[in-house]
C-alpha cells in the first residue's frame, strides 16, 4: 500500500526512476480499486445496462491517468529507457508485449541519465 501512496504523491512527476516493486504495487492496487469502483457501479445500478463504464469507475480512471503514466515513464527510466517508449503502446499486439518485456526487467546497475538506482546499489 506504501507504494500506491507513493505514486500518488509523486502523480505528476515524470523524472527519475522508479523500481520494479513501485511500479507493480501501483499496478496491483489500481487494479482493485478499479474492480471496486466497477462493483460499486453495478450494486449502486448506475452502470449503463448496455454496456459501458460507470461514473464511479470512469471518474478513477481519469483520476489516475496522470499518475499511471508518471509510474510507467519512471519505469522505463530505472530499465535506462525514455519515457516516450510509451506510445509503443499504439501499436497492436507487439507494443504491450515489449513495454510489459521492460516491465518485469531488473532496474539498470548504478546511476544513469535519469538519475540514482531507487535500490541504492
Amino acid at each position: 500500500m506504501n507504494w500506491y501512496l507513493k505514486v500518488l504523491k509523486n502523480y505528476a512527476v515524470f523524472q527519475g526512476r522508479a523500481q520494479r516493486a513501485e511500479y507493480w504495487f501501483f499496478v496491483l492496487f489500481n487494479s482493485i480499486a478499479g474492480i471496486i469502483m466497477m462493483t460499486l457501479d453495478n450494486v449502486a445500478g448506475l452502470a449503463p445496462a448496455e454496456g459501458g463504464v460507470g461514473p464511479l469507475y470512469g471518474l478513477y480512471s481519469l483520476a489516475m491517468l496522470i499518475p499511471s503514466l508518471a509510474v510507467a515513464a519512471r519505469r522505463l527510466h530505472d530499465t535506462g529507457r525514455s519515457g516516450w517508449m510509451m506510445l509503443l503502446a499504439l501499436i497492436p499486439c507487439v507494443g504491450a508485449i515489449v513495454l510489459l518485456v521492460w516491465a518485469v526487467q531488473d532496474s539498470s546497475p548504478g546511476a544513469n541519465q535519469y538519475g540514482p538506482n531507487p535500490k541504492g546499489a
